[in-house]
């Protein structure tokens, strides 16, 4: 079931002051199901990207009446949700990493409106940036990757993740440190 099939046949019930009603709900899908895709399809591969996000819109609409604005943007709270279930799939996603770190990029390039000396540093560091991040502890590569991906502030994940603002700050110093000696070792052993 894809997020416009839930958005569609699923009518909205009580409309509690601050909760999402059926109107904004719709809104809300078609402002954010993109961008979770997205996020979601580089974390998990496109081919598992559909189903998390389904779910990630169905949890949504059926906690709506427990949204609180004052809490956090519904875009937080969406990337929240997304990142709590691919935290139930962080053996695919270590084995996804793991990988692309074996096989290296794609044959398929970006396309070519990204700026070319983007491309080729990430291409070229690909297999290597995959590999590390299969070596982070789970929460440290959420955190990194919700920065990364996402763009979320420290603000926003520790309120996605129901965590401290200081721990955002030293799980990203810890993710980074990781990366850093990792891939350190992989350029010195590909360069």
């Amino acid at each position: 079931m894809t997020g416009e099939t839930i958005a569609a046949a699923v009518p909205w019930a009580a409309r509690a002051p601050g909760a999402l009603h059926a109107d904004g709900f719709a809104e809300v899908f078609g402002a954010y199901f993109g961008e979770i895709h997205t996020y979601v399809a580089q974390r998990l591969g496109p081919d598992h990207a559909e189903d998390v996000v389904a779910e990630t819109f169905l949890i949504a609409f059926r906690k709506r009446a427990t949204y609180d604005p004052s809490r956090a943007a519904v875009r937080t709270w969406l990337y929240g949700i997304a990142t709590k279930l691919i935290g139930k799939h962080r053996r695919l996603e270590a084995r996804a990493l793991r990988a692309l770190g074996r096989c290296g990029p794609d044959g398929d390039s970006p396309g070519h409106e990204d700026a070319v000396a983007v491309r080729v540093s990430a291409q070229s560091l690909r297999p290597e940036l995959a590999a590390a991040l299969a070596e982070l502890d789970r929460r440290d590569r959420d955190v990194l990757l919700l920065v990364a991906l996402a763009g979320l502030s420290h603000d926003e994940i520790a309120t996605a993740l129901g965590i401290p603002y200081g721990t955002v700050g030293s799980r990203l110093s810890r993710a980074r440190k990781k990366l850093r000696a990792l891939l350190g070792e992989a350029v010195l052993v590909h360069g």
